[in-house]
Order: C-alpha cells, then structure tokens, then sequence
C-alpha cells in the first residue's frame, strides 16, 4: 500500500534553477498545488512561466491531454517569503551547494511549516545528517536527490541521515513513485550511490590517457562501441565540465580521508588551470569551436588468416566465433590446452583480458604471440573490439587477429599494452565500488543497480555486469590490476570475495 504524500497536500519547492523548476514541474503534473520560492521573485515569474509552457508543449505532442497541461500550469504559483510556505507538506529545497546557507534556510522553514511536514533537500554532494544536526525535528528531515534534467531523468536517491525517521524515508519513496520516479534507498554517505560509484569510469579513463593506452577518441569510441555506454567518458567529463567533475571528485577524496580509490587526476587538474573547461569554455579533451571531432583509431583492413581454432568454451570466446562463423569464417574446434578458453589465429593467440598485461601474461605462460581482447557488452553486437598485443608479438601475428576480428564485423582499435584494457578494467572498478557501497550499508545491490542504470544511464547495472562476467573473473581481474599496479586503488571489495567463497551472486 502506497504511503506516498497525498496530492492534496501542497509541495513547496525552493530554488527556482534548473533543478528546481524540474522539482515544481513533476510535483504540479503529479497532482500537487506547488509553490515556488526564490529569493529572486523575477527568476520564479520566469520559471514558471517556462514550466507553463512545457505543458503546453507536451499536450502539442499529445503527451498530455490540453486540459491537463492547463490544469498542471494553474496549479503552480509563486511565494514571495518563506512564511508563505507554511502549509506545504512536504518542502523540496534546491538552492546553492553551501552547507551553512542550507542550514538557515531550513530553520526558517521549522519556524513556519507544520510539526508533520517533511524537509527535504536535493543535495548532491553535501551530508544530509550534518544539514539535519541543528534542526529541532531532524526526523523528519530527508535528502531527496534528483538528476538533471528533473522530467527525463528517472532517479531519485531518497537519503536517510543518522536521524532520519524510517517512516519519512518510505513516505518520500513512495512520493517519488508516485510522481513517475525510480528511487532507490540510501545512506548519509559521501557522494550517495551515484556520485561515488561513478567515480570509475573517469578515474580509469583518465588513467588509461595517462599510460598513453589510446587517445581520448579511441578510448570514448571503445566505451560506447563496445561497452554500451551512451557517451565516453571523456566526451561526458567535457559536457559536465571539468571544474565540475574535478570538484566531485576532489569532494568524494577527501571525504574518504584520501582512500586512493578516489585520487584525483592530474590529466584533469592540468585542464582546470588551463582553463579548458569542455563545452562551456569551447576546449577540453576536445576542441568544441571545431566542427570536426577527432576519429578513433581504426587498424587497417588486413585479410583474415587462412587457419582460425578455438580451444576451450566460454560466453565470450563463444559469442565471437559464433559472429565470425555467421559471417562466413571457418572456425575449428581444438582441444583446449590450457585453463583459459582461446581463439588460435594463425601463430598467434587471442584470450580474454584478465587484468594482467598482455606482456606480462606472455612471459608467464610462455606464448609469445599473445593478443589480448577487450569486454564487451554484447559481442554479437558490439561495433568495435579493443585488442592489445604483448611487446614479444610478432607484427604479422598480431596481423592475423585483426584480421580474424575484421571478418567477423568488428572495427579493431588497439590499445597500447595496459593492463586489464578499458572496458574490463572499467567496469571491474565499477562493480567493486558498488560492492563496496552495498558492503557499508549504503544501499542494496539492487538500488545500486538502479541507481547507475536511471540516473547516469549505464547499459548494465556494474553488479548484474559483474554477475554476467563472473565474480571470480572479476575478481582476478582486480587482484591482478592490484598485483600490478601496487596500490590499494585496486584492492577487491570484501563483499566480492564473500560472494566468490560462498559461490554466489548478487542478484540470485
């Protein structure tokens, strides 16, 4: 049974921004009275005046039915004060990310609103239990964190601080589902699910640039071609801003007491003193007054070798020689000779990475002409494969892998010889961080799936990822990265081992 805020109750919205106006459109098209308040009257005029127009956009495209939209404006009005505010269920703050400026604002709303509504406030980086210290009902007090933009994204991080009421938590789940949200649960942490768990895909991309592993096009095509994401991650860092990325980043680090985890680039750092900002400076990784954008990496069009065997069984060696066969290759079946599945490409040999670098793995398992390949999303769809080869490879090996690869559809980009490449390290890294999250009670595995699925759109949740894959390989994977680099950057999230000893999942 739903225990969501009425829509007769009246939801207050503070802030008149972006992520504000967002906020008052949804409550006003969910049912909700909404009073809007800034301290800037002229800003509220316009914002819902911007608001009234989207509806009437919307019923135009047959989204909402004209009386509807109208119905949905009317419902919207301005507050010239706080006091104005006072029988508001539930207040929604979204105003500027400065912890004492928030605190004022919230004890001028106990001053005036009733003792049974709930404050709320959209932070995304800022500790919902120290906004909550100083309020004289810090129960009823919640963090209810949006995405931008407001109307198309659909997460809600519903936060509870150490003094938050259980009751008020679930209330404003169920307000959230009610307004056509997907929320999640979550702890009073730095950087909540999202924030933190994110903090991967640019911390190994920016690692990967700094190990000249590819250039940021290649690595942004890899990502998106291979690996599913909606946008690289350097494109993305260039739209969100490398003051802003850089700041989170910096945020989350030294809220962790420095946890190498978290690090800060320098490749980043150098851009913010540079001033190369992404899009709204025109340069960061890329040039953005240009109208052309740098291509990725492709390998040259080489024939396939005229002997392809496959050694072994597993889902991804599979899905390629399944793709290559379809498109005509004759691939044989062999004996497997070792542990791992592998694809026989001439003289040389094609294995999944597993974290070690593909020099490395030669040496140890004395083969030479070893080729490495990268994760994928769905091989039997992907448009691109990242390969790399061990520096003991012969060139006209390697040759015949890109062929093989070529045949069966793939654009081959290669990297150079780093460990665990881009997609698998990625996403290895982002699954250890959400194990981490889960491990200290920030959330289930479940929200945490959601939470990076509906509010920055991965393809795949990183723990249902992480099941696909294997826990045990993701853990190789990570313990080899670990082994590697020396560092507790890459240490593997005690949850994942559990999992791996008890032989289960995250998701059963």
């Amino acid at each position: 049974m739903s225990n969501a805020i009425a829509a007769s109750s009246l939801v207050a919205v503070v802030g008149s921004g972006a992520m504000g106006s967002g906020i008052a459109q949804i409550a006003a098209a969910a049912g909700h009275a909404v009073k809007l308040y800034d301290t800037r009257p002229e800003a509220v005029e316009k914002a819902i005046a911007g608001i009234r127009k989207t509806f009437g956009m919307l019923a135009e495209k047959g989204r909402m039915k004209p009386e509807e939209a109208d119905a949905a404006g009317a419902r919207l009005q301005a507050a010239g004060a706080v006091g104005e505010l006072a029988d508001a269920g539930l207040v929604v703050e979204a105003i500027v990310e400065n912890l004492d400026i928030k605190r004022q604002l919230f004890a001028d709303l106990e001053k005036v609103v009733a003792d049974d509504c709930i404050l709320a406030t959209n932070t995304s980086s800022i500790s919902v239990t120290a906004l909550a210290a100083k309020l004289t009902r810090p129960g009823r007090f919640v963090g209810m964190h949006f995405f931008n933009p407001v109307p198309l994204m659909a997460l809600v991080e519903v936060i509870s601080g150490l003094a938050t009421d259980a009751q008020v938590a679930a209330r404003i789940f169920d307000t959230a589902l009610a307004w056509g949200k997907s929320p999640v649960h979550a702890k009073s942490t730095p950087g909540f699910i999202v924030n933190r768990v994110a903090r991967p895909y640019y911390a190994e991309a920016l690692r990967l640039l700094s190990e000249q592993a590819a250039d940021p096009a290649t690595i942004d095509a890899i990502m998106r071609e291979a690996g599913g994401f909606r946008m690289g991650p350097f494109e993305l860092m260039d739209l969100i801003g490398h003051d802003v990325n850089f700041a989170v980043t910096q945020s989350v680090f030294n809220a962790y007491f420095n946890d190498p985890r978290f690090t800060p680039s320098l490749v980043q750092q150098e851009l913010v003193n540079a001033g190369f900002l992404g899009r709204k400076s025109g340069r960061g990784f890329y040039r953005h007054d240009e109208d052309s954008k740098p291509k990725p990496v492709c390998e040259d069009a080489v024939a396939p070798p005229p002997r392809v065997a496959v050694s072994g069984s597993s889902p991804f060696i599979d899905a390629i020689v399944s793709r290559a066969r379809a498109a005509g290759a004759d691939v044989v079946q062999e004996e497997c000779a070792g542990a791992d599945a592998l694809i026989q490409c001439g003289d040389a040999v094609l294995c999944l990475s597993d974290g070690r670098s593909a020099t490395q793995r030669a040496a140890e398992e004395g083969r030479a002409n070893l080729v490495l390949f990268d994760l994928a999303l769905d091989y039997s769809k992907s448009t691109r494969l990242a390969v790399a080869a061990a520096e003991q490879c012969d060139p006209q090996a390697f040759r015949a892998v890109v062929g093989f690869l070529q045949s069966a559809g793939y654009a081959v980009s290669r990297l150079d010889d780093v460990p665990g490449m881009a997609v698998m390290r990625t996403v290895a890294m982002l699954a250890n961080e959400a194990a981490d999250a889960v491990n200290q009670g920030v959330c289930d595995a479940a929200g945490a799936d959601i939470a990076m699925q509906k509010g920055v759109n991965y393809p795949r949740g990183p723990l249902a990822w992480a099941d696909s894959i294997g826990l045990e390989y993701v853990m190789r994977v990570l313990l080899n990265l670990a082994r590697l680099y020396g560092e507790d950057r890459y240490r593997v999230s005690p949850l994942i081992q559990k999992r791996v000893w008890g032989g289960k999942r995250f998701h059963q």
